[in-house]
């Protein structure tokens, strides 16, 4: 017996070798495969017909139209493999949660190529994969959560109102799958609890009841899922994070789980230097091939499922800015401030590009709190901005030096932001009393030793001592 079990642990060792060696090559290949033309986030409809499309005209692949959105737009079901292990796999159920189907294009782009022939031919004999892309078409028409209906769609799966999740429940249904794949995007201010890391990656093996039971779909799904942050943590260390299990009744994922299929939720969160999400991107299309490799090889089953409480929970502590101990002077006092930044993307009328407007999301002490980028500001003390009028700006640097944020001068037409860390105004502009505090714009300045050291202007801390070629200065706002 011992030497059976020696032999099969032995095996073991060589099957989670291999594996890991696939997803080695998986990562480091990917550029070959990657669908380059849905190379940003704002993704619409039209943008994916010339590769569903393409798809059709493959025989290795079948799609069909499986329904339409409120506004008449298809729904398209594209699978391939003739396995007996059905996999069904859904993207962008809201409309701004693209980064998925991007990486389900990539998915089929690897599945159709020569290359990685014997797992391939491992995982198409094993299993059958469905790929149902954009189920809220008209949502990412306007790149907004919400269908047509102003119905959020992951609420819809008891009343069915929305043809959407209409859809979704009777391909689910037909195919009685074995895995479901619920692929999503979150919020990039989630982080690993209790680490500065991003929540790059968040996974949750869907509750299907109140009490959180752990059955043997449950328990599968964990068990994929532990695989998954393994696979992650080589490209993304400490960025995964496992999202709250709360059963909501009138979810799909929580639903589906309850229906017999085993549910994996993926979340894209947020990755440093990466707003576009094709790092992100990368790594979903790593971890779901990864996925399905191990399904088809059955070696999910062996990984136990007490590892799956070891991947940190989801918290959401993140600012994109914070600055530490900065001191500030309310009424003739000074105070020792941290201050928490918040870039907020704001879609511009083509729903295919957007501007940052900069908030303050909270102050105080924020010692539990992190920033994808922090600076200690012990020392430093808040400046209010100046206002100056130039005929012709020519040089912002000269103006943020000289502690001018605030610009009278040729304002564009219709534009609501401008290229430029500096405040564009109107003639009459008029600078009100300065103060720090939630919900406001931040643009001011730090003086250090009575030196102007960097502007903050919209959100986005200025380095005065270097040029602003190399620094990420985001955007200024016009003020009509």
């Amino acid at each position: 017996m011992k030497q059976l079990l020696s032999l099969l642990t032995i095996l073991l060792a060589v099957c989670v070798h291999a594996q890991d060696e696939l997803t080695s090559q998986l990562y480091k290949t990917y550029d070959t495969y990657k669908e380059t033309s849905i190379g940003k986030r704002r993704i619409k409809h039209a943008d994916i017909q010339p590769l569903i499309q393409k798809t059709a005209a493959n025989p290795k692949f079948k799609v069909q139209k499986v329904g339409e959105s409120i506004q008449g737009r298809d729904l398209n079901l594209i699978s391939i493999g003739s396995g007996d292990i059905n996999i069904f796999l859904w993207s962008q159920m809201h409309g701004d949660e693209p980064t998925a189907t991007q990486a389900i294009f990539d998915i089929i782009n690897f599945l159709d190529a020569p290359e990685f022939k014997t797992e391939k031919e491992e995982i198409l004999s094993k299993l059958k994969l469905h790929f149902l892309p954009m189920l809220n078409p008209d949502g990412a028409e306007v790149y907004t959560r919400r269908n047509a209906l102003g119905i959020d769609i992951n609420r819809d799966a008891l009343r069915l109102q929305s043809p959407e999740g209409r859809t979704l429940k009777r391909i689910r249904d037909s195919l009685d799958a074995d895995f479901g794949f619920n692929l999503h995007d979150q919020s990039t201010y989630y982080n690993a609890e209790r680490t500065e890391k991003p929540a790059t990656i968040s996974y949750l093996a869907t509750a299907y009841n109140y009490e959180k039971d752990i059955n043997e779909l449950r328990a599968n799904a964990m068990k994929v899922i532990v695989y998954m942050d393994k696979i992650i943590q080589n490209y993304a260390p400490g960025q995964v994070g496992r999202y709250s299990d709360d059963f909501e009744p009138r979810a799909f994922g929580d639903n589906i789980a309850k229906w017999g299929t085993s549910l994996i939720l993926i979340e894209s969160g947020g990755y440093t230097n990466d707003p576009e999400k094709q790092e992100i991107r990368k790594l979903n299309y790593v971890s779901i091939l990864s996925a399905l490799y191990t399904i088809a090889k059955g070696t999910y089953k062996d990984i136990p499922i007490e590892d799956y409480e070891k991947i940190p929970r989801n918290d959401r502590k993140l600012f994109d800015l914070k600055i530490e101990n900065v001191t500030y002077e309310l009424l003739g006092n000074d105070y020792t401030l941290d201050l928490g930044i918040f870039n907020h993307e704001i879609d511009l009328e083509d729903h295919e590009q957007f501007y940052y407007r900069g908030s303050v999301g909270d102050q105080g002490d924020l010692s539990t709190f992190y920033g994808y980028k922090t600076f200690d500001a012990k020392g430093y003390k808040i400046v209010p901005p100046k206002v100056a009028k130039v005929d012709r700006i020519t040089n912002a640097m000269d103006l943020l030096k000289n502690g001018v944020a605030y610009v009278k001068t040729e304002i564009p037409e219709k534009s609501r932001f401008v290229h430029l860390p500096l405040m564009l105004v109107h003639e009459e502009f008029e600078m009100k009393d300065f103060s720090i505090r939630p919900g406001i714009n931040p643009t001011f300045f730090l003086k250090k030793d009575g030196i102007l050291t960097h502007a903050v202007i919209n959100g986005f801390l200025i380095d005065l001592s270097q040029p602003l070629d190399g620094q990420n200065t985001g955007n200024g706002l016009i003020f009509r």
